[in-house]
């Protein structure tokens, strides 16, 4: 499973995590703290094509119910099926076993508009977090 230091970001607090042609994606561990406690996490069915900034799915927590975003284009080849009983694997795991979906990219070359660790540690900064 992926490291924080492994992962590309966006402003919205999504992860990637490139394996060759595919991606994984999940939500930053600030993004999770800020949520709560997670009790239901929606992520559809595996098959669709999406764009990136297309609804994903959602995350509910005692706090609010959250969208979560594609960060990436392609088509969803998988979902995290175990979060369907245990949701609060996102919230003990975020960038392991609280992975939300599998993606296969469609164009490389928008990860190169995203924020590796440190950028996006520096934004989280800027931004008073």
């Amino acid at each position: 499973m992926p490291r924080p230091e492994d992962c590309l970001f966006t402003k919205t607090h999504e992860w990637v995590y490139r394996e060759g042609d595919e991606a994984l994606i999940g939500i930053s561990d600030f993004a999770q703290q800020e949520l709560g406690d997670i009790v239901y996490v929606n992520l559809g069915e595996a098959g669709r094509s999406l764009k990136t900034g297309d609804q994903l799915g959602e995350i509910e927590s005692v706090k609010a119910v959250a969208e979560v975003y594609a960060p990436v284009s392609g088509s969803v080849v998988a979902v995290n099926a175990a979060l369907a009983d245990s949701p609060e694997k996102v919230n003990k795991d975020p960038y392991g076993d609280g992975w939300l979906a599998r993606i296969k990219l469609s164009s490389l070359g928008e990860l190169d508009g995203m924020m590796n660790f440190a950028a996006y540690s520096k934004h989280m900064a800027d931004e008073g977090h």
